[in-house]
């Protein structure tokens, strides 16, 4: 009988797993997957989470290998119409840190493996948890059982933990499709980041370690057969920029966001995508989800010390998470309708927003909303 079963080794997983194991808990974490993906997904790591990366004992070596984003500009028909810069920020690192998901993903289970030698099970298919009045149990594809007093979700959007717990999955707002690639970086950015606001739809770059730049398009559809080739010849059409050499190959993506309506059945706990599918245009999925795992940490191992303060401190957490996530679904929301194709006066009325949210001292505000510092 463990203290806590994560079902989910991704970074958020993991990272849950690292803030329990610091606590002295008896954690351990199953995950499907056998090998860990070098799909390069999530890649904007935010300030506030590079001081919870601190107490894990992992942000030294990740900010040491991530390139460093401290400002960005937003541009419109060869103009920039305006700039945001994240050094003025109070916090230690005044910056975003950009490094490939999969390699992010590797330091925190190196980390995990340290603090819980063995701690980590892949290869492990959860079909159905069960809750008891005590605890709860984890069945696998495979017929094996796992016990432990509290059972954590972390196994993305479709995850088998919430449908076993029988919380509902609500679709939150429309639809949109992106086309994505990594490339050579030509050079001409720096470390800026750059989101080009143009007439057919957002084209958004971002920079990457190893002489690698990130390029995401919004598409009229799911463009699945797209190549690299097709994707800069988008962003040329659109923006008149030219990519270097594909550095991998083309992935679209639709983006729906959903969540649940509350984090918490009984002992069976819901963290991140398992909990909130949010568009990653603005880079806040994983980063909400170890944020979540910040506050999850504590408030299970109260609920494991302290049996009666229990129901307070998980209702307590999925209470306020699940406000923050709620949030950062409608800023979402907000970062995807600025980057929809548009024409005439509401082009216009676009770019004037943009003009003024880019200036003092609203880019300040801005500033402190993209990088999740009031989540």
């Amino acid at each position: 009988m463990r203290d806590v079963l994560i079902v989910g080794g991704g970074p958020v997983g993991t990272m849950l797993g690292c803030l329990l194991a610091l606590r002295g808990l008896d954690v351990q974490v199953l995950e499907r997957r056998t090998e860990p993906s070098l799909r390069s997904r999530a890649i904007g790591i935010h300030p506030p989470l590079l001081g919870v990366l601190e107490q894990v004992g992992v942000a030294e070596a990740l900010v040491r290998r991530a390139t460093h984003v401290e400002e960005g500009s937003v541009r419109c028909d060869g103009r920039t119409l305006g700039r945001l810069s994240f050094s003025a920020l109070p916090t230690p690192y005044p910056y975003v840190a950009m490094l490939p998901q999969y390699e992010t993903e590797s330091l925190l289970r190196e980390r995990f493996q340290e603090l819980r030698p063995g701690g980590l099970r892949g290869g492990v298919s959860v079909s159905e948890v069960r809750r008891r009045h005590d605890y709860a149990e984890v069945v696998t594809d495979a017929g094996e059982t796992f016990q432990a007093r509290y059972v954590v979700g972390a196994d993305g959007a479709r995850s088998r933990v919430r449908e076993s717990a029988g919380l509902p999955w609500l679709a939150v707002g429309g639809r949109e499709t992106y086309l994505m690639c990594d490339y050579g970086d030509t050079g001409i950015y720096g470390a800026d980041a750059v989101l080009y606001f143009e007439r057919g739809g957002v084209v958004e770059s971002f920079p990457l370690p190893d002489g690698t730049r990130r390029w995401v398009a919004m598409t009229d559809f799911l463009a699945e057969h797209a190549s690299s080739s097709d994707l800069a010849d988008v962003v040329r059409h659109r923006t008149g920029a030219v990519v270097g050499q594909a550095r991998g190959v083309a992935s679209a993506f639709e983006v729906q966001q959903h969540r649940t309506n509350r984090m918490v059945a009984g002992r069976v706990l819901l963290v991140g995508d398992a909990a909130h599918q949010i568009s990653p245009i603005g880079g806040q999925g994983m980063n909400l989800g170890w944020l979540e795992a910040a506050a999850l940490a504590p408030a299970l191992a109260r609920a494991v010390a302290e049996g009666d303060a229990a129901a307070s401190a998980l209702a307590m957490y999925s209470r306020t998470r699940m406000r923050a996530a709620r949030m950062a679904m409608r800023q979402a929301g907000f970062n995807m309708s600025m980057g929809r194709p548009v024409r005439g006066l509401r082009l216009q009325a676009r770019n004037a927003l943009v003009r003024t949210l880019a200036v003092p001292p609203t880019s300040a505000l801005v500033a402190r909303a993209f990088t999740m510092r009031w989540l």
